[in-house]
């Protein structure tokens, strides 16, 4: 992931989080500001079917109390009183409540034995328990002949002498008295009678009658009568949640504590939910815009700043790859990415100028070292020489008559020093015009049994033999190589891993098949060598033996280089040496990598 998309990433995360946060906390503070409306809604709503409530009980109470005092009741309660028949007043009920208004009206004797009975005439003769004289009204389930009904009863107690007469009355608690509450607008209130059995939808009822899809408010009723106690919810009576409702169940208890009836008071979540898309839309409007300027600003961002050092970092790989002569333009940049493209084009002026110095730095050393090893090569034959030139002249001086015999013996000694300079010559020689790789197709494998099958007498024949141990890998490829010189450079390791180890050991040899090359390890179980060591042993003209004129791992290092492989060491003193060439994996017939 380059910088302009992390940029992106990181910017458009950031106006993500930032809208998504202000989004949710507005509509956790909006919902939040409804749910206490609604509950304040709700309490107003409560509050004022109690005061319904009392004021209705008052009011039945009140009509109670004139219908005890008129003279007709109190004519029946006289009669009643001297033991008359109860049975001629059978119908007096009726007549009463609907002369006072009341949906309900029984007129109970002395033992609770109704007398006469307005919702249910047939009623008469049966006993009911006689009620308590109480001073506020209460609810109740009346059985009438088709069912049953809540009513609001009150109940006023008359006495005529040693006889006493119950009126209990009441009204309906029904439609009429839902639409007698001043409901907001928006808001629903309804009233379900509680059954005989389970949940019965025509005992819902509403402000308009009945009520669409009463099975939603199924399961709050029923926890409400099962708590007996207040409980709100989310209803939806429909699919579309615009229409969904914050419902509140209010149980309604009888005098003996049971569940007769539940108010419910929904308040309508329409405002909220369209609130609360308005906010989503917003916010998704603003996070959609939020992106397009922080792609905009990345892109800004990358011009200023990433292309600059995307060209840093390619002029760096042109660095590390060797090539110092590059510089890097600002393109209008400016503060710290302007510094840094001048502190690179200084650096790279610098290790320019440094290279320059130290190649020809190097160039004197090598020269100085070039002399040193040649003078010190030379040092040794020329002392025989001068020697032996120095006896042929006093041979000559004193001993005329043995000139012949010493010259001979001089001359002998003369040719074989010579023939030493001729070969140190020609070594030095040798490595100053290196020949190029003749590339053809090898066998690498067979490259290596050769060397060993070369070097194979001399390891057994040693004072201290030499074990030579062969690990190739058959899958080593044909590869493109001079057969010569890879021939040589083997050779020339396998010689110094025997000088390593003169009181014999064992040379192992492998080959092993990689991605992109052809390894070639040559270890070895000899004395080792520093980590000193290792960092200078390819340095031509050094070398670690008392003999020898340090050039041929420098040689070997050449060949591996013409080759477009490489080699190195590993070692430890004690633990052995182990030289390792990597070689490309390429045809002779199309320089490819096979």
């Amino acid at each position: 992931m380059n910088l302009r998309q992390r940029l992106l990433l990181v910017f458009s995360l950031t106006v993500i989080i930032a809208v998504g946060a202000v989004g949710y906390i507005v509509s956790l503070r909006t919902r939040e500001a409804f749910a206490q409306a609604d509950q304040e809604r709700t309490s107003g709503l409560v509050a004022q079917f109690h005061r319904e409530f009392d004021r209705r009980g008052a009011d039945v109470k009140a009509r109670l109390g004139r219908m005890a005092a008129s003279d007709e009741v109190s004519r029946i309660a006289f009669d009643l009183g001297r033991g008359g028949d109860s049975s001629i007043y059978l119908s007096e009920a009726g007549t009463l409540a609907q002369q006072y208004g009341l949906d309900f009206l029984e007129m109970l004797g002395p033992d609770g034995s109704i007398i006469s009975s307005a919702q249910w005439q047939a009623r008469f003769g049966y006993k009911e328990t006689i009620p308590e004289n109480s001073s506020t009204a209460f609810l109740k389930r009346e059985e009438l002949t088709n069912g049953s009904a809540v009513g609001l009863f009150a109940v006023k107690t008359l006495r005529a002498g040693d006889t006493t007469v119950y009126l209990v009355g009441g009204e309906r608690l029904d439609r009429e008295f839902l639409q007698s509450l001043a409901t907001p607008v928006g808001t629903q209130a309804l009233l379900y009678r509680v059954g005989e059995s389970g949940f019965q939808s025509q005992n819902l009822i509403g402000l308009e009658g009945a009520v669409v899809a009463p099975e939603k408010y199924r399961p709050l009723l029923m926890l409400a009568m099962h708590d007996r106690k207040e409980v709100s919810a989310i209803v939806a009576p429909t699919a579309d949640r615009k229409d969904s409702l914050y419902m509140t169940a209010i149980p309604l208890s009888d005098r003996s504590g049971q569940v007769v009836s539940v108010l419910m008071i929904g308040s309508p979540r329409r405002g909220l939910i369209e609130l609360q898309d308005h906010i989503r839309a917003v916010a998704l409007t603003v996070g959609g815009l939020g992106i397009l300027l922080a792609i905009a600003v990345s892109l800004w961002i990358t011009g200023r700043v990433t292309r600059p050092i995307v060209e840093l970092a390619n002029a760096s790989r042109q660095v590390a790859a060797g090539e110092l002569n590059v510089s890097v333009s600002p393109h209008g940049a400016s503060g710290e990415v302007a510094e840094l493209a001048e502190a690179f084009n200084r650096m790279t002026s610098q290790l320019l100028e440094q290279r320059e110095r130290l190649v020809q730095s190097e160039r004197v050393a090598a020269w100085r070292e070039l002399a040193r090893r040649l003078a010190h090569e030379l040092k040794n034959p020329l002392f025989p020489l001068q020697l032996t030139v120095e006896n042929m002249v006093k041979a000559r001086e004193v001993m005329p008559e043995e000139f012949d015999e010493i010259f001979h013996e001089s001359a002998t000694t003369l040719m074989a020093e010579i023939q030493n300079l001729k070969g140190i010559i020609q070594r030095f020689s040798d490595f100053s015009k290196m020949p190029q790789p003749q590339l053809q197709a090898v066998k690498v494998n067979e490259i290596v049994e050769r060397v060993a099958t070369l070097h194979a007498p001399a390891l057994a024949n040693r004072e201290h033999p030499v074990k030579m141990e062969m690990q190739l890998d058959a899958a080593v490829p044909v590869i493109a190589a001079d057969p010569e010189l890879l021939h040589r450079s083997l050779s020339n390791l396998v010689l110094n891993a025997l000088d390593a180890m003169p009181q014999g050991g064992t040379i192992t040899m492998r080959t092993a098949a990689r991605e992109e090359t052809v390894r070639i390890e040559v270890a070895d179980t000899g004395t080792g060598l520093t980590k000193e060591e290792c960092e200078r042993l390819f340095t031509p003209y050094y070398t670690t033996k008392q003999h020898g004129t340090g050039l041929g791992l420098a040689i070997v290092q050449s060949v591996i280089t013409d080759h477009g492989g490489t080699i190195g060491v590993e070692s430890a003193p004690g633990q052995g040496a182990t030289f390792i060439i990597e070689l490309p994996r390429r045809t002779a017939a199309s320089g490819t990598t096979a």
